[in-house]
């Protein structure tokens, strides 16, 4: 392809974009209706854009064709009726659009050697399935599409083509929205939000087979649903009544249900649909006719993006302190650590255990109050201890042939001299990396991971699986989520967002936020020596300390707490 043509086809795209946006803020459809209006499966944002793209031009060539058929998978309305145009007959019933999306940043036709044969061949930012998983890609990935054209009645059309479809970034952004559907920790105690792309006009729907069909990969065993296996819709369509999502299920899935699982159940949906501004609760219903769902005061709602304590432990003269409101107290009852000269503490959110590392960060300690600091592992290096709010204590380092190894320790209540519990883990996705930092989520069942390799890092998120006892036994293969810096340390802002950045005494240091929602960076304002970071309940309680002292994150600076405690961290 030329590079005028894709010029052109660059051009087309933002130009799409702009119109859309223009159509939004002119046509609105009315959030509101008369009593019993039922919007059907259409049922998500009233106001999302609708795109009107161009249907085949009469003389155009196959890369004409194969580019305008991409622009066209914007038309998602009524199964794509104009991309389907640029097909032959055949392949135009064949083709499923709704199994994949592929997004990219720029994207040219090469022909290939066979006679009538084509490749679109992208720079990939995105690839979201059939559920709205999403898989985010950096700059410079490639991704080829082959096509087959043929001409029909001496205008060329598309004769073989795989399912998806293939859209600018641009317009990917102003079609599809990132909703959170929930699944549960495995005690049913603590909501997870599992974040999704959806076209902004079938969200509901959308989300209601996504929720059926389980969680994510990465998700998959640290999570349940309290929808069994094997459950789906009764009817391909979530229709909002009056406010109300009406969820039509297979009867006898439901039926066999317990009176719990169909509280959960409600639950369940009732969280995953709070990003719809049409929908103020849900129904359940089997064959269309409406199930009562009792309440016996058994069930209780999750608790929805756990909050930590407002007090921090912090290092001070050389021993461990609480930090709480730009003051420093001795930690209740718990014996001086200073001969240790601890580093990087934790403090369990649910006990009043601690843990830190020595000072050359090899061996992890915890101590609990009344008793003298316990020694759980000694290794070449070790990553800060974290912990989980089942009071199982995290770090990470190499193991005995230099694999790293993650390793869970639960020293609270063990009476000194009886052995703590421990279990070592070596995920093979870590095979040639060294983690940097460990940090489980604030309801225990995934951790963010930093790793290092050739001296790149990456920040990723895993789940944690557990046996059904609650002991530690795996780690999933993690989602990655993009940073601009090479972070080497990280830490939960909430439970869809991070904070990561590469400490430094000497350097301008740039954290960032990263986001399960969302796949853009945020910069947060520079910082001279940053060395570590901290964050209580939301993006504003972030803090971070250097050789001047602690400083909090307020507005789009930082301001000075207290000089003199160091390595502040909140419980967990």
């Amino acid at each position: 392809m030329t590079r005028t043509r894709f010029a052109r086809s660059k051009a087309a795209a933002v130009i799409l974009a702009v119109l859309m946006l223009l159509l939004t803020s002119c046509a609105q459809i009315p959030r509101s209706g008369p009593v019993g209006k039922s919007k059907d499966e259409g049922a998500g944002n009233p106001n999302a854009p609708v795109f009107f793209p161009a249907a085949p031009r009469s003389g155009s060539s196959p890369e004409t064709i194969i580019e305008d058929f991409y622009m066209a998978g914007s038309g998602y309305e009524d199964d794509y009726p104009v991309a389907r145009q640029y097909l032959t007959q055949a392949q135009s019933v064949t083709w499923k659009p709704d199994k994949k999306a592929l997004v990219f940043r720029a994207a040219h036709v090469v022909k290939a050697a066979a006679e009538n044969e084509y490749v679109y061949e992208l720079d990939l930012a995105y690839s979201v399935d059939a559920d709205g998983v999403a898989t985010q890609f950096p700059p410079g990935t490639r991704e080829t599409i082959p096509l087959t054209l043929e001409q029909v009645e001496g205008e060329w059309r598309i004769s073989k083509v795989p399912d998806g479809t293939a859209i600018p970034e641009e317009t990917f952004k102003v079609i599809y929205g990132a909703n959170p559907i929930y699944f549960y920790d495995p005690t049913f105690t603590y909501a997870v939000p599992d974040y999704r792309w959806f076209i902004k006009k079938n969200t509901v729907k959308s989300m209601t087979s996504a929720l059926l069909a389980g969680p994510a990969p990465y998700l998959r065993g640290a999570v349940v649903s309290a929808f069994p296996s094997g459950m789906k819709l009764a009817r391909e369509s979530v229709p909002v009544v009056s406010g109300a999502a009406q969820v039509d299920l297979s009867a006898k899935e439901l039926f066999d249900a317990s009176a719990e699982d169909r509280q959960r159940m409600q639950n369940q949906l009732a969280l995953t649909f709070r990003s719809q501004p049409d929908v103020i609760n849900v129904q359940l219903r089997a064959d269309q006719d409406l199930v009562r769902v009792e309440d016996n005061g058994t069930v209780l709602p999750p608790v929805l993006d756990k909050n930590v304590p407002a007090h921090q432990i912090a290092v001070n003269n050389g021993d461990l302190v609480r930090y709480e409101n730009n003051r420093v107290s001795p930690l209740p009852d718990i014996q001086s650590v200073a001969g240790l000269g601890p580093h990087a503490p934790a403090e369990s959110p649910v006990s009043q255990t601690a843990a830190f590392l020595n000072g050359d960060r090899t061996t992890l300690y915890s101590i609990e109050p009344g008793q003298p600091a316990r020694q759980l592992t000694t290794r070449s290096t070790l990553t800060g201890p974290s912990f989980s709010p089942q009071d199982w204590v995290w770090t990470a380092g190499p193991g005995a042939n230099g694999a790293a190894e993650v390793v869970a320790y639960k020293p609270t209540g063990v009476p000194p001299g009886t052995t703590v519990p421990a279990v070592t883990i070596t995920p093979s996705w870590l095979s040639g990396r060294t983690v940097k930092d460990f940090r489980v989520s604030r309801e225990g069942t995934r951790a963010l991971v930093i790793s290092e390799a050739n001296g790149k890092s990456a920040v990723q998120i895993t789940g944690i699986v557990r046996t059904p006892d609650g002991v530690p036994k795996d780690l999933t293969t993690p989602v990655t989520l993009l940073s601009t810096g090479n972070a080497n340390q990280g830490v939960w802002i909430n439970g869809s967002t991070v904070a990561v950045m590469s400490g430094s005494v000497t350097s301008t240091v740039v954290p960032e936020l990263l986001s399960l929602a969302s796949g853009e960076p945020q910069q947060l304002a520079p910082w001279d020596g940053l060395t570590s970071l901290s964050a209580g309940n939301g993006s504003e309680q972030i803090y971070g300390q250097s050789e001047a002292g602690i400083f909090q994150r307020v507005g789009n600076g930082w301001e000075l707490q207290l000089k003199g405690p160091t390595e502040p961290a909140f419980p967990g």
